[in-house]
């Protein structure tokens, strides 16, 4: 699953910790994510989906959806 959370986290001059201390994470799960090595839970999705107040859908992109529809 690919996602904007590098990015969206760069808008803001965040660091992974700054991010991870947000979320309640740890900041090597938000690297993990990031790389896309790490797949989060649902509510985890949701939740970074409200910390930068956007939906869901426009933070994680599921690349086979992707693929299907090209």
């Amino acid at each position: 699953m690919r996602n904007r959370l590098k990015v969206l986290r760069a808008e803001r001059d965040w660091t992974q910790a700054e991010l991870a201390d947000r979320l309640k994470v740890s900041r090597q799960t938000v690297n993990a994510i990031e790389k896309g090595k790490y797949d989060p839970s649902l509510s985890l999705a949701f939740k970074i989906s409200r910390l930068f107040d956007m939906p869901i859908e426009q933070v994680f992109v599921d690349e086979k959806i992707t693929n299907l529809e090209q």
